[in-house]
């Protein structure tokens, strides 16, 4: 996730009772910046229904086992999950959850696709795209190696990803299965195809935000679909001009911490991208440039030299993005369609 000016830092987050039948319990990403992810519970007439898992780990599962214990149920009683996004941090836990419960699970159909490619591709399917991706970047040969070793040392170290597969989804303007509550789903893709927030209608007007609004970081918009119509970053401002225009009393996002303006975020979020854009144009203007050339300009979390392989891929897939949003605006195309394909200003 890309960073935005600093804050001061609020506390550590932990068990609340948020009213009107919403409790929040943080449940940690194991060696992981962004420290927790903040599960959320509604009170339904059907009993607990999660709002996100968090991370596949025995110390998230723990936490969040003790967590709902803590507001006063249990993982046995819970009756379903709302999955705002198909990311680990968010649904890694669900079929855990399934388990012991017999919960359902609820996803966006654009999610339900990912996750069935990520459980069904085979496991060198995902290097060869990449090197791929990175050749017609323009990466040096240095880069292409640092991807296959960490791919290498992490396949032979952790099990194979598999996700939950959801029993029901999440529609665009349809209520969400909370029975006796009024929690509407608003789809909000850019950070993944079928990202949804859930806003609560019941007398309360609260945004259950996932990572699509963040307090003070921005989510990771790559491009996730080679197609060529595929515009995330168009997507994800679209989102953001959507949630806006909402009647949203304050925020619940699945990190950090609650906050009130919705709009003034989401306006700020969509300038800090519009001023990427105007630097990559800018930059394009001068000379033309590989994608690689491109993503090593841009501003990230740490210096590109810093970044690690898997890291730099993200900033790839993010500067690709980026890209492509200038392409579609009319504003970059591709100066040839070699290897690596530059790009220059319109």
């Amino acid at each position: 996730m890309s960073t935005a000016p600093a804050r001061p830092t609020p506390p550590a987050p932990r068990v609340a009772d948020l009213g009107n039948g919403v409790w929040t319990v943080p449940v940690p990403i194991p060696n992981n910046p962004l420290g927790c992810t903040l599960v959320y519970v509604l009170a339904t007439d059907a009993g607990p229904v999660l709002v996100d898992t968090g991370w596949d780990d025995p110390v998230s599962y723990r936490a969040l086992v003790e967590g709902l214990i803590e507001v006063g149920t249990s993982i046995e009683d819970v009756h379903g999950v709302l999955v705002t996004h198909a990311h680990p941090d968010h649904h890694g836990l669900s079929e855990k959850v399934r388990e012991a419960s017999g919960a359902w699970i609820a996803l966006h159909a654009a999610d339900a696709q990912q996750v069935e490619l990520i459980n069904n591709a085979p496991r060198a399917a995902w290097l060869r795209h990449h090197l791929e991706v990175l050749t017609l970047a323009g990466a040096p040969q240095d880069a292409l190696d640092a991807l296959t070793k960490h791919r290498d040392v992490n396949a032979g170290s952790r099990p194979r990803l598999h996700y939950a597969v959801p029993d029901r989804e999440l529609v665009h303007g349809e209520l969400a299965p909370a029975p006796g509550r009024a929690v509407r789903t608003v789809w909000t893709p850019g950070h993944t195809p079928g990202h949804v927030c859930l806003h609560l209608e019941d007398g309360d007007g609260r945004l259950l935000s996932g990572d699509h609004l963040l307090p003070s970081i921005t989510p990771h918009i790559g491009l996730y679909d080679e197609a060529e119509e595929a515009d995330p970053l168009g997507d994800f401002l679209a989102s953001l001009t959507r949630v806006a225009r909402m009647p949203i009393t304050g925020v619940l996002p699945a990190h950090e911490h609650v906050f009130d303006d919705a709009a003034g975020r989401a306006a700020e979020v969509a300038r800090l991208h519009e001023d990427r854009l105007t630097a990559l144009h800018a930059r394009l203007c001068e000379r033309s440039l590989t994608l690689w050339q491109i993503a090593e300009g841009m501003d990230w979390n740490r210096p590109w030299a810093r970044l690690g392989a898997q890291n730099r891929q993200l900033a790839l897939s993010e500067a690709a993005a980026h890209l492509r949003h200038l392409v579609k605006r009319g504003r970059a195309g591709a100066e040839s369609n070699g290897e690596p394909t530059r790009y220059t200003a319109l």
